[in-house]
């Protein structure tokens, strides 16, 4: 049996996180995106409403939700603004490979810090030579006694500047490549740590973004996340999970752009009525629409899939990629039903549609995805 109800519990963490969305950070979203400005005071308060690090062990001051929650809200906060819904979901994506592969101590020292404070974390693999090719790494960690010692470069390092831990990925054997990779929970503050801005980007310009030099910096051999050698295998699997909130995001860029393309059918008047009237007008609000409810179905399977612990890399990897392709096609329909308003700003079609395309590309790029899809097709 299929059953596709969301609980009560589920429908007022929605309504929760809807209205949060839409009474506080909608108003603002345009001077978010104007300014740059990081969203301090916002993410506090939905910290204060348990709408961050929902995938987070209460223990350790989480929601101690599953993905499928997580999904529900990360919707309701990409539809109000995709910068503010980056924010607050690189904090998911740093804390859970620590959630995933530390210990209990480790989890306490490291996770319940931020998690109960209302901290910001930041994921850092990325560096200017290895995007997609993670193995082509070139970050060092060398141990040295009772410690280990990190020198290297991060890039496009969301939450960067603003982080109070980094949750990095170093290579301890490059001999071994990727299978040579660890993972170390890194205070942002150590020494030989300088980080900055990485200027304006076309969208989700109220998420910060960084990069981030680590020259000699000492990291106590008990930060090691994992065992030496561990690294590649815990970030792949957290993007397994992280993954689906991409989806998720891209269905509520992609709700937004269309409710906004539905009020202004209704209003704008040509050859004497509303455009909304126009059958090939409304093919397109169709198209927008199936898109929408069936990317939010691959959403809901994929992150059921990873709540249950089945298999869900395959289909993960179609959220992600579906939900972002569904985000771009949708909004660069919305900046069309809206003609040359659709171009300027007053409409805010243009932004969503400069906000979703940074979903096909970041933690991992459709390309990867496809990637995935077919090497899981093609296996014996």
């Amino acid at each position: 049996m299929i059953d596709l109800t969301l609980s009560d519990e589920q429908k007022a963490l929605q309504e929760l996180a809807r209205d949060f969305a839409q009474k506080e950070i909608a108003p603002v979203a345009s001077e978010l995106d104007r300014t740059c400005k990081f969203p301090f005071d916002l993410l506090k308060q939905a910290h204060k409403l348990g709408l961050l690090n929902l995938t987070i062990d209460e223990a350790y001051g989480g929601g101690g939700l599953g993905w499928l929650d997580a999904c529900i809200v990360g919707e309701e906060l990409a539809a109000a603004d995709a910068g503010f819904a980056t924010a607050a979901n690189a904090n998911e994506l740093a804390l859970t490979p620590l959630h995933l592969a530390a210990s209990e101590e480790q989890k306490k020292k490291f996770i319940a810090p931020i998690a109960r404070e209302g901290g910001f974390a930041a994921f850092c693999v990325t560096e200017p030579s290895a995007g997609s090719d993670v193995a082509a790494m070139r970050m060092r960690a060398e141990k040295r006694g009772g410690e280990y010692v990190l020198n290297g470069t991060k890039h496009f390092i969301t939450n960067g500047d603003v982080a109070q831990l980094y949750t990095v990925f170093a290579l301890t054997d490059p001999e071994k490549k990727h299978r040579g990779m660890s993972c170390f929970a890194v205070a942002a503050d150590s020494p030989g740590i300088t980080h900055q801005h990485m200027g304006e980007k076309m969208g989700h310009r109220a998420s910060d973004t960084a990069e981030i030099v680590f020259d000699n910096v000492r990291v106590p051999a008990e930060n090691l996340i994992g065992g030496e050698g561990g690294g590649f295998k815990i970030a792949m699997e957290t993007f397994d999970r992280t993954r689906v909130g991409i989806g998720a995001a891209g269905i509520g860029i992609a709700r937004a752009a269309l409710e906004a393309s539905v009020k202004f059918l209704k209003e704008r008047q040509q050859f004497g009525q509303a455009i909304a009237n126009f059958q090939g007008l409304q093919f397109m609000l169709a198209d927008m629409a199936i898109k929408i409810e069936t990317a939010r179905l691959a959403v809901y399977h994929a992150a059921w899939l990873v709540d249950n612990n089945k298999a869900y890399a395959f289909a993960s990897a179609i959220a992600k990629a579906y939900g972002s392709d569904v985000a771009m096609q949708v909004t660069t329909d919305a900046v069309q039903l809206h003609g040359g308003y659709g171009y300027y700003a007053d409409y805010k079609v243009e932004k969503y549609m400069r906000d979703a395309k940074l979903l096909q590309i970041y933690e991992g790029t459709n390309q990867v995805q496809r990637v995935i899809i077919a090497r899981t097709l093609l296996k014996d």
